[in-house]
């Protein structure tokens, strides 16, 4: 016998508004702690900030938890260690049929994801040094970006397109730096703006990743 489709309705209802709700709390604390740093961000004013209760977001918490998930959302608008190749971003590089077409998109793409989580991951970065639990979520995350980026860079040296005269362990170590989010906050800080920076990259990462060489220099 089948439950009455009411109930069952009631229940994506209740599953939906969660889900929002997540959100609003995950948004809010990941504006709050590239505002005021991980120390001066509390549980009250991210509920404030998300217009729900202090004990909505406790169930929604601790505040690590909410800060590991903040750099996850604001990084690829999800939360959870997925494949990157099962997300947009993943399935995007899976469709490039030229080697050509690697650097413009592989800039493109964390132009995006540095500037949308550049705050956030400053925040527990200078959080990790203190704070022995964020010091193990700040790992697991720099562990998870290598494991992400072997993932692609994998695929493309299945392709044959990467330079050949280095080790896959050295390309990606060499990707990991050039794409990170301290290189990029790095640049901004010295003037540089985000059209600059993705022009370097992608400059760049076809010179140290794929071995073709360009003329155009943006930043000197």
């Amino acid at each position: 016998m089948t439950s009455p489709r009411p109930r069952a309705y009631q229940s994506e209802l209740r599953q939906r508004q969660a889900a929002e709700t997540r959100q609003r709390i995950v948004a809010a604390a990941a504006s709050l702690f590239s505002e005021l740093g991980y120390p001066g961000t509390t549980l009250a004013k991210i509920a404030e900030r998300a217009q729900v209760s202090v004990e909505t977001v406790q169930k929604n918490g601790p505040k690590a938890a909410l800060i590991r998930a903040a750099v996850e959302y604001t990084s690829f608008g999800i939360e959870g260690d997925r494949d990157v190749r099962d997300l947009d971003v993943g399935r995007a590089f899976l469709a490039l049929t030229r080697p050509e077409q690697v650097a413009p998109l592989a800039a493109a793409t964390m132009r995006t994801v540095n500037a949308g989580s550049a705050g956030v991951w400053v925040a527990l970065t200078c959080a990790a040094h203190s704070d022995p639990e964020l010091r193990e979520t700040f790992v697991e995350f720099l562990v998870a970006i290598r494991r992400q980026n072997e993932r692609m860079l994998g695929v493309l040296r299945d392709r044959g397109w990467l330079r050949t005269d280095l080790g896959f362990d050295q390309i990606v170590d060499t990707w990991i730096v050039l794409s990170s989010v301290e290189t990029y906050v790095r640049l901004r800080a010295s003037g540089r703006s985000d059209d600059e920076y993705a022009a370097w990259l992608e400059r760049t990462a076809a010179e140290m990743l794929l071995g073709r060489r360009t003329t155009e220099s943006t930043i000197r």
